[in-house]
């Protein structure tokens, strides 16, 4: 049975590709100074980061953190994207993504200091204890 669809939107196997497809976020994480980012910041989706007048580094969790987070994440190749977002109006405070133990990253892992500016990454789980992080764009 479809579930009733009263002002658009589309409803997943209800084969009506040509609507918006809807989905359910949480709020933005934030992250302000140097920092080491939480598995529940990273896989928010999104980290809005006000690094202030100098610049930032956010260190990645774990990876131990991160799978215990990710209990069904146990099959190499499994991939997620977030991103980071510099909101901070000063224009001073480049943020620096750091590997975190279990981590490689690959690519270039700043986001400007220019309010506004935002940088996709994806988290790729390589094998037993490692992921690896690219910058995507």
């Amino acid at each position: 049975m479809a579930l009733p669809n009263g002002g658009g939107g589309y409803q997943i196997g209800d084969g009506n590709i040509n609507e918006t497809q809807f989905f359910v976020t949480s709020s933005p994480a934030t992250a302000t100074v140097t920092a080491t980012l939480t598995a529940t910041q990273v896989l928010n989706g999104t980290i809005l980061g006000s690094p202030g007048s100098s610049a930032a580094s956010y260190t990645l969790p774990t990876v131990t953190d991160l799978e215990n987070a990710l209990l069904n994440a146990d099959k190499p190749g499994v991939t997620f994207e977030f991103s980071v977002v510099n909101v901070d109006g000063s224009g001073s405070g480049v943020i620096t993504l750091v590997a975190g133990t279990g981590w490689t990253l690959v690519g270039l892992m700043t986001v400007a200091a220019t309010a506004g500016t935002a940088q996709l990454f994806r988290a790729r789980k390589t094998g037993t204890g490692t992921w690896t992080l690219y910058r995507r764009g």
